[in-house]
């Protein structure tokens, strides 16, 4: 707490500159029965932000099995900022930013398949729920004012956060809910992945998002940090011209893909070399003809990004044009597109267990869309919660599946 607090000030002050039913719709044949190693169930967590809830679906008939309230602590956790001067101007100022309360930024599953772990956004704080009794077995409240992405180590014992507006991702014990260690991050830090081997950790950052366009020099640092997990020293940092969004490592472990911050389209990178190698624009539809970068979500025109099982395809969210595109990785060219309403907001992808299927959040709908990346067509549409967002592959055990909530989010 003494650290958090020498540094609260300093924090509002950058943040204050900166602030001005269960069903399926299956399209196709159902695929085959989860199944999945030591009888844990393969399923798909979705973070509803606006609902404070995590959907689960079946990660392979892509079923809505249920849901688990993950703020039941709302009202206290709301007492505490009210009656604390600093955080409540922190909550407001980021709340402002985002368009509203945003109670779950990201959701993963233990191991074990009984722990949930949630980074509960404009809580600023992380949660850990038994997916058996639904208690909340502890919660932790970061520096700054905003709980981003999250990643959790290959053995679960780490969790990190990254803490936006602090310019720091904190590892936390999953065991007790304490802060193992911090790390140093570029400006907003963002999206954190652990490396398969679980040794490293890739963060990248953003930027300051509610600042223009013109003022782009005025963002920050736009970094991608690699990190010794044990030690959470700084290995090397690739620096880069516009905030990293949602990216992607591919199986060589040298190529980088990444969305960027106005973009209509990702980049194609090489971290051996520290060089871009590709730019690639994707097609503009009509919504997104008529946006003014400044009005795009965040920064973002696309924001979504995932490689499939073998590394030969990309689907790319593209947020402000309503569509995934699947992507060719060899020639960079679109094999297939699947588009949505106009203003459905899609605005993540992540692929399934097998690697066959691209999960996509459809964020003012309150769906997932599922998409075949062998034929690059929709297969399925999942009614969730309300404002889905991030979506994380992971397993559960059955007791903790018969336990969940029967409302879709």
């Amino acid at each position: 707490m003494p650290r958090r607090l020498q540094r609260l000030t300093r924090i509002l002050a950058a943040a204050g500159l900166t602030a001005a039913g269960l069903t399926t719709t299956s399209l196709t044949a159902a695929p085959r029965a989860s199944a999945a190693a030591g009888g844990l169930r393969d399923v798909l967590v979705v973070g509803n932000s606006q609902a404070g809830t995590v959907s689960v679906i079946d990660g392979h008939t892509f079923a809505n099995l249920g849901s688990i309230n993950v703020i039941p602590d709302l009202s206290q956790r709301m007492l505490e900022i009210y009656v604390n001067p600093i955080w409540l101007a922190g909550y407001e100022t980021v709340r402002a930013v985002e368009g509203g309360d945003r109670y779950v930024d990201d959701a993963t599953v233990s191991p074990d398949g009984r722990t949930l772990y949630v980074s509960r956004g404009n809580l600023d704080d992380v949660a850990a729920f038994d997916l058996t009794t639904h208690a909340e077995l502890w919660h932790s409240r970061l520096d700054g004012f905003h709980a981003d992405h999250a990643a959790l180590s290959p053995d679960g014992t780490r969790y990190v956060v990254s803490a936006t507006t602090a310019q720091e991702a904190e590892v936390f014990d999953t065991a007790t809910g304490g802060v193992a260690g911090t790390f140093a991050t570029g400006t907003y830090p963002h999206q954190n992945d652990y490396s398969a081997d679980g040794k490293y950790i890739y963060n990248s950052s953003i930027g300051i998002t509610s600042l223009p366009k013109a003022l782009e020099w005025a963002k920050g640092s736009f970094l991608l940090t690699k990190v010794d997990a044990t030690t959470l020293k700084v290995v090397q940092t690739w620096t880069f011209p516009h905030g990293i969004r949602p990216n992607e490592i591919a199986p060589d472990g040298h190529t980088f893909y990444a969305d960027q911050s106005y973009l209509n389209g990702f980049v194609k990178y090489d971290l051996n070399t520290s060089q871009i190698l590709n730019t690639v624009q994707m097609p503009f539809a009509s919504g997104g003809t008529t946006l003014s970068p400044d009005n795009y979500p965040q920064n973002s025109a696309h924001h979504g990004l995932a490689l499939n099982g073998d590394g030969s395809k990309l689907c790319d969210v593209g947020t402000i044009d309503d569509y995934t595109a699947i992507v060719s990785t060899s020639n960079l060219t679109t094999a297939g597109t699947v588009t949505y309403p106009a203003n459905a907001l899609p605005y993540w992808g992540q692929t399934s267990a097998d690697g066959q299927y691209c999960f996509v959040s459809l964020s003012k709908l309150g769906e997932v869309s599922v998409i075949d990346y062998a034929t690059a067509t929709e297969v399925a549409r999942v009614p969730v919660g309300a404002f889905p967002q991030r979506e994380r592959i992971s397993q559960m055990a059955p007791d903790a599946v018969s336990a969940l909530s029967p409302a879709a989010g």
